[in-house]
């Protein structure tokens, strides 16, 4: 994976990759950055609907690589794009979402209401640029750095981890403790957005390393039952999967919890605090019903997350755990 900073090197980009006509997959509002595609895609769609694939992957024909400008709906599209036509893909990610770092995806299907998971995306490159972070509102910077928090506690516990992986987990972890509370109160800090991202980039790298666990198939099977975003699913899912996992991974959390400047029994009631700054307290202020936290539950546990958890987790013990926090 090539990894670039600033806009202005995406045309040698594209030139060290040898893709001179790559398909532009976004939404409509970052058509207007102008950057060069020999098509554009502007139709994704929220959670990746599998009719949004399926156009974009019809728009490829005739380019050599996909662009990918956005957040985690947009990437994975992209990356959708990218397996089923085998073409390199390009991320510039415009929240701290993390998708640019792994070949896998979720498509949503629409009727079902569950997340579908494909991989195989030719990871090609990414460009990251602080500037195109600078209009993301509350809700969206809390939401994409707690996913991407959750990225690092996971990465430390499950079944994948390994000592790079760690590495990239805890360097990223410190930076969005350190900054998102001034990301929330200047949304404008540049240099504040600057370290964020760059949190978010090590925090992807842990993610490609290690793989997810509990708090992502949690997350995963309330957004695409209750179309609730995945940010926002990911801060209110960690501190529950932190408290289910402490009896068998209490060495690992309390690396985390030092990380983010917790003890270590504190590290959930830190991510709680940092969950608020972005406004995330409950599962019913994001207009979820309570009597259908266990058919979500059920989803959750055939979820590869939950597979690679450290400890085992029953559908009664997941929804216990969107209980506790409805």
């Amino acid at each position: 994976m090539i990894v670039r900073w600033g806009l202005d090197a995406y045309e040698g980009l594209l030139e060290e990759l040898g893709i001179a006509r790559p398909l532009l997959v976004t939404s409509a509002r970052w058509t207007s950055l102008g950057l060069r595609a020999g098509k554009t895609f502007d139709g994704v769609g929220h959670h990746v609907p599998a009719s949004s694939v399926e156009a974009a992957t019809r728009a490829a024909e005739g380019c050599d690589g996909v662009l990918a400008v956005g957040g985690g709906s947009a990437i994975d599209t992209g990356k959708a794009v990218s397996a089923a036509l085998g073409l390199p893909l390009v991320s510039i990610p415009t929240t701290y979402s993390g998708a640019e770092w792994t070949p896998g995806y979720g498509v949503l299907d629409e009727e079902a209401r569950v997340k579908r998971g494909g991989g195989g995306a030719h990871l090609a490159g990414i460009v990251y640029d602080e500037e195109l972070t600078l209009g993301l509102p509350r809700a969206e910077s809390g939401g994409t750095a707690m996913n991407a928090l959750a990225h690092c506690a996971e990465a430390l516990y499950v079944q994948g981890r390994n000592p790079d992986a760690d590495r990239e987990a805890l360097a990223g972890a410190t930076l969005i403790a350190d900054t998102l509370q001034t990301v929330i109160a200047e949304p404008d800090n540049r240099a504040a957005r600057h370290d964020l991202l760059e949190g978010a980039m090590h925090a992807g790298a842990a993610l490609a390393g290690a793989g997810l666990g509990l708090a992502h198939a949690l997350a995963q099977a309330v957004g695409a039952r209750f179309g609730v975003a995945h940010g926002a699913a990911n801060a209110l899912c960690l501190p529950p999967a932190l408290r289910f996992n402490e009896p068998v991974a209490h060495a690992e959390i309390a690396r985390f919890a030092e990380a983010i400047c917790a003890a270590a029994e504190d590290a959930p009631a830190r991510v709680e605090e940092l969950a608020r700054l972005g406004g995330f307290e409950r599962l019913r202020d994001l207009g979820i019903p309570e009597d259908e936290l266990d058919t979500a539950a059920e989803a959750a546990v055939l979820r590869p997350g939950a597979r690679m958890n450290p400890r085992p987790v029953s559908a009664a013990e997941a929804a216990g755990l969107l209980h506790s926090i409805w």
